[in-house]
């Protein structure tokens, strides 16, 4: 969602003023030297070195004639200076109060004069010293009476028979210049968000070159001095010319209240604390050479501290044991739980071992789980004996909630999805795009060089060539015709067009008026050389919507200024947004913009190609439609990963594989029935939610069937696996019953902890999380039911398939075998070799003692050093990662940040100005002469001077400072009225400048036009409350001109809502300036950070509403704390489980090993991601609370064996890994396995990122805590064992239960 960085509407209004600004300053030059005299001359008819240089003298007066152009050019003619009479006397002294006395213009001269400067003034009237300075310079060129002893006229020319200036030296001090330009140097044009130097000064970094460019003797029709002027610092001695050095006024000046942000080094200003700056990761510590951060270097400390700890409790406690060992009996060794040493059938569990024929062990269960057990034999037994009914009930009851899928729909705005209905951002997008205006819509194309073999650097862009090809591609932009509904749609159709007529492309083509018909006529490419200097200045350069280009919007690949090493073309459409559907223009945009994609990617991308450039693009609603399409990108991919689990569980649920009995043995009828199971439960959650009217979202499309399969496969293993191990000697549903009293407490407890992890997320307030959370929660809850129900049915039947010998798959077939009456038969009780492996090589290595030492070490080592790498995770979500692979996007954003050089535009908006005036409000946000040093706008220019902190790059533009300018006295050709006192427009718009007699000056209907407000009209040259009220709508309807650069028509017409405010307050205004270019995700969060913590602190202090927008903040708002969102939903999560553990084992040693395991594979899973540079994001924060879910399969039923078993705590590990840990490996490990090695393949790099490798890390931080670290940790500090001696009852069963 990368934006050009650039306000078209508020850049537009302000360029043609800026142009129009420049052009006036540098024709007030010329005129003010052109002007007439009729006395008597300064030269001698024949000789230019009889000049006479005193005071009271004049080197020019009068204006002897005219360029072609119209410019006027003075008389090379001295004479005494005049006195002037009363009334020019007042006049001179209004404009120029250092005049006094005779003069060396005359009132021709004079009214010349102020029409011209009229134009300077609203670009400096914001900083007072700096205008008086400003005015001093060309008063005392025009009219001091001294004007003789630092003016020289060098060269003469006759323009029709009359001799006139062409050249002159002008003699000024360099403490003039100097004083000059630092007064000026940092006043703002706030309306282009930029120095009005580089309007009135061509950008000048110093006075000499603000000099040069005020004396550059302009070619014709085009805007500057009509003749040379050179300035120079000194003169000779014998000269008699001594420089003018008038007094300059410091804008530090207290008294011409000059504002912070025009003047930073004022006294007031720099007593102002500088805005903080954060810097994040300063803490480290030094060792020599090595730095390393405070975090690492504590859990360095940390980890040696607990190493060294267990190392010498283990070494205690080892000898303590040996000495107990060769003191004791070994049958007395029943320390830990009471057992006594016996043999027994390896493949059964604890539970069913009878000693002796006299005695056997009970296990002493908590009072859940004595309930769960009866509960479960009797289940278990009504099961087995009615599987047509469990069958039928289930799927009745599932199918029912499916019914809701006929209200299905999917949720794809990012706004619903990442954004909560309470959402701080969400509710100030909605205010700015009701009160003030959406932002538009963007369309762009980049176009870049490649770079020549063996060169390092990239060729330039400009070129001829280059500029031809450009004009092509937009002759076919401009020939789109879309159709919608009928109709054809054009892009001037959509486009945004600030003064109503032209759109405001921003193209480098607007050097040539987008008319190609100009390149030839304006000198091709050495014109675009020219314009790239000169944007703000050159009549020629301004664009076809009337305002200046600025290079950095149009060109990429350049550094500082250097424009013309420019290595990219860059192209933008703004298209008119709207809030609503209401009128179709967005469906006529989106039309467009599908038309516009199709023709580049057809025609466009071709002819790039074939001049060896590169070409890449965009639109609005590009991200849109490429994820929609990204949505089907892998379907193939999924299924072909739910096929292979398919295939290995239908593998790993049958027996061992024998030709003579596979068609018997295998269990493919039974897996598919069981995925089909998983299947219908994802589909009963989503029907369940459908119906209630809670939309579903891609992320549940793809994650949620994959998270309850693998669920779900477990528990199918379990089952099916528990059943297998039961003794063939009992009838069906006696295995069945005590299958379920095995497993089924074991299963219950991981199913609702799942069920609470997940449910915990719905309290997320990101509403993709939260959504997902609530199908999960449902779908794995419905999972378990259908697997304790339906699939323990399925089970039943299969079973009996099996004993009847009937062929898997096509049950109906009954074949003859053999089979039966093999030793294992049906069902066998031999273990599997996996289970062997488990009990006799896996569990005695890990019973080594120094082996335990060694996990221990290692797993407490990587868990620590995960901490450390935790927080190296930044927050965010790469746009290339969530497109595919394929996408034309992919190239496009990695050229936005390569090329682009300036950031989005950033907004703060005011709500509930009070702008009477009882308030303080006008003053605390405007920044002009009288504002407060801690103004909103002068802390905004405070900000952007540290802009790697605040990531704002540059002051604000103001409607406020501008409309305060407009109505100034000193900006006298902008606020005017009638005699009438009705509204008067500048000179130079109707119906003061007839476009149809082209007469513009000082006559005609507007020559009695005076200024709204006089100073005394004025409170502090602020309006009151009534005044205010009546210009604002004024000031809004007026369009910028030269006369006047300050209207705010087009520029600030969607920076206020003007509804209401005749009441005094103003309920919405907006300021805009741009933040720094922005290339990762982190900066974009650190941006919008920082934006919220500046107008926090603002708001404080000013006690008023202010908050930051830009379009981009509705998506990233996630991240500001995404960290805490993680942290919350997984200390819930864990905890979740851990009550329930709790509840149902009545352990708190058994639940705190749990956690701990829970929270070493989450804090390991999150050291994975910074290993990986995997970022912390939505999808992200979903598989942390998933892998919570899953990694309590890894654990529960090994510590639930576990603690059922009987013996010394390594037998009783040995136990729980022979009985669960095959199932755990091969119905949970394997399972996974398999199906997450397909994703890898994915063409969406999101899938390979988030979750290929993030599943895959988490299936293997599971598998290896829970058949490798727990089993130690069980084994060193494993709960006594439950198992209690007894006498056997003979009439009883195997298995004894005692609450």
């Amino acid at each position: 969602m990368t934006l050009i960085a650039m306000e078209f509407s508020s850049k537009t209004m302000k360029l043609l003023l800026l142009w129009i600004s420049f052009f006036q300053v540098l024709f007030v030059v010329s005129i003010v030297r052109g002007e007439r005299s009729d006395t008597r001359l300064l030269l001698t008819r024949n000789a230019v070195s009889r000049e006479r240089h005193s005071e009271e003298y004049c080197a020019m007066y009068d204006i002897c004639g005219a360029r072609e152009d119209g410019k006027v050019l003075n008389c090379p003619y001295g004479s005494p200076s005049v006195k002037p009479d009363d009334l020019l006397s007042q006049k001179i002294q209004s404009l120029c109060p250092t005049i006094t006395g005779n003069v060396c213009c005359s009132e021709a001269q004079f009214d010349t004069l102020r029409s011209q400067v009229q134009q300077a003034i609203p670009f400096l009237v914001g900083c007072p010293a700096c205008l008086r300075n400003f005015l001093n310079l060309f008063c005392e060129l025009t009219c001091s009476p001294h004007q003789s002893t630092f003016i020289n006229v060098t060269t003469t020319a006759k323009v029709k028979g009359n001799l006139t200036v062409s050249g002159i030296d002008f003699y000024a001090s360099d403490a003039f210049g100097e004083g000059l330009y630092e007064s000026c140097k940092d006043v703002k044009f706030g309306t282009m968000n930029t120095r009005a130097l580089n309007f009135i000064g061509a950008g000048a970094q110093n006075f000499t070159e603000w000099y040069a460019f005020i004396g550059r003797r302009a070619p014709l029709d085009v805007p500057g001095s009509p003749y040379a002027m050179i300035f120079k610092p000194t003169a000779p001695e014998s000269s008699g010319i001594k420089p003018m050095n008038v007094s300059t006024y410091s804008c530090g000046d207290i008294s011409l209240g000059c504002s912070c942000g025009d003047c930073p080094q004022s006294p007031v200003c720099a007593n102002t604390a500088p805005p903080p700056h954060h810097e994040g990761g300063s803490c480290a510590v030094r060792i020599g050479s090595l730095k390393a951060k405070c975090v690492d270097f504590a859990l360095t400390i940390l980890y040696i501290i607990l190493i060294s700890m267990f190392l010498g409790w283990g070494l205690f406690h080892r000898k303590r044991e040996r000495n107990q060992t060769s003191r004791m009996n070994p049958l007395s060794d029943i320390k830990d739980s009471g057992e006594v040493i016996r043999k027994k059938d390896e493949n059964l569990p604890a539970q069913m071992v009878e000693d002796s024929p006299q005695t056997g062990s009970r296990v002493q269960l908590s009072i859940v789980q004595g309930y769960m057990s009866k509960f479960y034999r009797r289940y278990g037994t009504w099961v087995a004996r009615n599987p047509i009914l469990v069958l039928s009930l289930s799927l009745a009851v599932i199918l029912l909630l499916c019914v809701g899928l006929i209200r299905f729909k999917v949720e794809t705005r990012p706004e619903k999805l990442w954004v909560g209905p309470g959402s701080k951002v969400a509710e100030e997008k909605r205010f700015f795009d009701t009160h003030l205006a959406p932002f538009y819509r963007i369309e762009q194309l980049i176009l870049a060089t490649v770079p020549d073999a063996g060169a390092q650097k990239l060729p330039s862009i400009v070129t001829e060539d280059n500029i031809k090809l450009l004009f092509e591609i937009q002759k076919k932009v401009d020939g789109i015709r879309a159709n919608y509904s009928g109709s054809m749609v054009s892009l001037t159709d959509i486009c945004m067009k600030p003064l109503d007529k032209d759109c405001a492309t921003q193209s480098v083509l607007q050097y040539f008026q987008m008319d190609p018909q100009n390149l030839e006529n304006y000198g091709g490419v050495e014109h675009v050389n020219y314009c790239l200097q000169h944007y703000t200045s050159a009549d020629t350069c301004r664009s076809a919507f009337k305002a200046p280009l600025d290079p950095s919007t149009s060109l990429g690949g350049f550094s500082g200024n250097n424009y013309s090493e420019a290595s990219a073309f860059i192209v933008t459409y703004p298209v008119n947004n709207v809030i609503d559907k209401e009128g179709n223009e967005t469906d006529k945009a989106v039309a467009w913009e599908k038309a516009f994609i199709q023709l580049v990617k057809n025609e466009l991308l071709p002819m790039v190609q074939s001049k060896n450039l590169t070409l890449s693009f965009s639109s609005e609603s590009s991200i849109e439609e490429e994820l929609k399409r990204e949505s089907t990108a892998d379907v193939i991919t999924i299924l072909i990963s739910y096929l292979v689990m398919f295939a290995y569980i239908s593998l790993t649920l049958g027996d061992a594989p024998h030709l003579s009995s596979f068609y018997i043995s295998s269990k493919v009828l039974l897996g598919l029935s069981g995925v089909m199971l998983v299947m219908l439960s994802v589909l009963g959650s989503v029907g369940f939610f459908s119906a209630i009217g809670v939309k579903s979202t891609l992320i549940i499309m793809e994650v949620i069937p994959f998270l309850v399969l693998a669920v779900g496969v477990d528990n199918m293993c379990i089952l099916v696996h528990a059943v297998k191990r039961q003794p063939l000697e009992l009838p069906l549903e006696g295995r069945i019953s005590n299958a379920l009293v095995e497993v089924g407490p074991s299963i219950t407890l991981a199913s609702l902890s799942e069920v609470l992890a997940f449910a915990a997320g719905s309290f997320i307030p990101m509403p993709a999380c939260r959504v997902f959370s609530m199908f999960a929660e449902l779908a794995v809850l419905l999972d378990f039911l259908l697997q304790v129900t339906a699939f323990v049915a399925l089970i039943v039947f299969d079973f009996l398939r099996a004993e009847d010998k009937r062929v898997d798959c096509i049950p109906c077939m009954k074949i003859s075998s053999s089979y039966a009456d093999t030793p294992k038969g049906i069902g066998g009780r031999r273990p599997g070799l996996l289970a062997r492996y488990m009990r006799e090589i896996h569990a005695p290595i890990l019973s080594l003692w120094g082996v335990k030492i060694a996990v221990i070490s290692i797993f407490a080592a990587f868990t620590l050093a995960c901490i450390a790498l935790t927080t190296r995770v930044e927050p965010g979500l790469e746009q290339q990662i969530v497109l595919p692979q394929d996408s034309y996007l992919q190239g496009y954003f990695n050229n936005v940040s390569e090329y682009l050089r300036i950031g989005p535009p950033l907004y703060f908006v005011v709500k509930n100005y009070n702008y009477s005036s009882e308030s303080s409000h006008t003053n605390q946000l405007c920044s002009i002469s009288q504002c407060g040093s801690k103004s909103l706008l002068n802390e905004i220019a405070r900000a952007s001077l540290t802009p790697e902190s605040t990531y704002i790059a540059m002051p604000a533009a103001s409607w406020l400072d501008d409309f305060l300018v407009w109505i100034s006295p000193e900006a006298f050709g902008c606020c005017r009225k009638f005699t009438n006192g009705s509204y008067c427009p500048p000179d130079d718009q109707f119906p003061c400048c007839s476009s149809d007699t082209g007469s513009c000056g000082l006559g005609g209907v507007c020559k009695d036009c005076t200024t709204c407000f006089r100073h005394s009209d004025l409170n502090n040259d602020r309006p009151s409350t009534s005044q205010f009220k009546e210009k604002l709508p004024l000031f809004f309807n007026a369009l910028p001109s030269a006369d006047c650069a300050k209207g705010g028509h087009g520029a600030y017409t969607s920076s206020i809502d003007l509804q209401g405010y005749e009441n005094g307050v103003i309920q919405a205004s907006s300021f805009r300036t741009y933040h720094t270019p922005l290339n990762k995700q982190i900066d974009y969060v650190n941006s919008m950070r920082a934006a919220r913590e500046f107008s926090s602190r603002v708001s404080d202090s000013l006690k008023m509403e202010i908050f930051p927008y830009s379009v981009f903040y509705m998506f990233f708002e996630q991240y500001l704390d995404i960290w805490r969102t993680a942290l919350i939903n997984l200390a819930i999560a864990i905890g979740a489980v851990f009550v329930v553990c709790l509840v149902i084992t009545c352990s708190l040693w058994n639940s705190a090993i749990i956690l701990l395991v829970l929270a070493m594979i989450v804090v390991d899973l999150m050291g994975v991601m910074a290993i990986l540079n995997i970022q912390l994001n939505a999808v992200s924060v979903v598989n942390l609370v998933m892998s919570v879910g899953i990694g309590v399969e890894f654990c529960v039923h090994i510590t639930h064996a576990f603690s059922v078993s009987c013996g010394d705590r390594d037998q009783r590990v040995r136990d729980a890994l022979g009985t669960m840990g095959a199932s755990v490996f091969s119905g949970i490990t394997l399972t996974k396995l398999v199906g997450v090695i397909v994703l890898c393949f994915s063409r969406t790099e999101v899938f390979v990122v988030y979750y290929f490798q993030m599943y895959l890390a988490l299936v293997l931080l599971g598998f290896l805590h829970g058949l490798v670290f727990l089993p130690v940790v069980l084994s060193m500090f494993g709960p006594p064992s439950r198992c209690k001696l007894v006498e056997k009852q003979e009439d009883r069963l195997s298995v004894s239960l005692r609450p």
